[in-house]
């Protein structure tokens, strides 16, 4: 099985105004991954690290990119292909509650 990077953005807001049966299906869906092997986390606060040259390491709170929706969690996931990755997270609480998930594959 290939694994994939998945990034769930959305907004608190979104989520809450999303009907309640539907954010219950989202979490049973996040808990089926999970049962399946997948590692799937709620994002923090992000530190930039940077060490040009491995000579000065320096950090900076904050992300490095940004977006119109916050970052709200990580996924690890195994699929057969990027087809069933994205429908493994098609009915995720990011992808449900009017935010959006990106599926990196893992080369």
């Amino acid at each position: 099985m290939a694994k994939f990077i998945t990034i769930g953005y959305g907004d608190p807001a979104d989520y809450d105004r999303t009907p309640q049966v539907v954010r219950d299906a989202a979490h049973a869906q996040d808990a089926k991954l999970v049962s399946e092997g997948a590692l799937v986390g709620i994002a923090g606060a992000p530190v930039q690290v940077r060490n040009p040259n491995a000579a000065s390491m320096e950090t900076r709170n904050g992300p490095f990119m940004t977006s119109d929706l916050p970052i709200a969690g990580f996924a690890v996931i195994e699929a057969a292909s990027l087809e069933e990755a994205i429908d493994k997270v098609s009915r995720v609480p990011c992808a449900v509650a009017h935010g959006v998930v990106e599926v990196w594959p893992l080369k």
